[in-house]
């Protein structure tokens, strides 16, 4: 089974240093999940995880590794079947960002569960047919 993985979880495994118990976990279940090739990404994602690294040393070196890991196709159905979850859900007084309702859209068409650490997703999740990844420890 495919997994995709949101920035949140990249951002723990990728630039944080010290991490809280929960957060080496999370980081810890991506490393078995790229291990076991279940890892997906679309590219907003990789555009926010490569974004803002000044050094184009760890640029390249960041790009590499991320090269690595699947891209997933975007197509205008996608993005306007996007539009229509931020409608759903702003209709149910649910705010979010339109990567957050891309990655919910892509994760829809694909069944793919989305990996996640921001409480966000399971509010959508009331609203649309996504499912979070639930990993061997449970809910993040």
């Amino acid at each position: 089974m495919k997994i995709l993985v949101d920035t949140s979880i990249w951002s723990i495994a990728l630039r944080r240093k010290n991490h809280t118990a929960n957060e080496k976990t999370l980081a810890d279940e991506l490393k078995v999940l790229i291990k076991n090739l279940q890892v997906v990404m679309i590219g907003p994602v990789r555009q926010e995880l490569l974004s803002g690294i000044a050094d184009q040393e760890q640029y390249e070196t960041l790009k590499k590794r991320l090269d690595l890991i699947e891209d997933l196709p975007i197509y205008t159905e996608e993005y306007e079947r996007a539009s229509l979850f931020y409608n759903i859900c702003r209709a149910k007084g649910v705010q979010g960002s339109h990567i957050d309702f891309l990655i919910c859209s892509v994760a829809a068409k694909y069944d793919l569960p989305i990996f996640t650490s921001d409480k966000d997703f399971y509010i959508y999740a009331e609203h649309l047919p996504i499912t979070i990844y639930q990993g061997k420890h449970g809910p993040y």
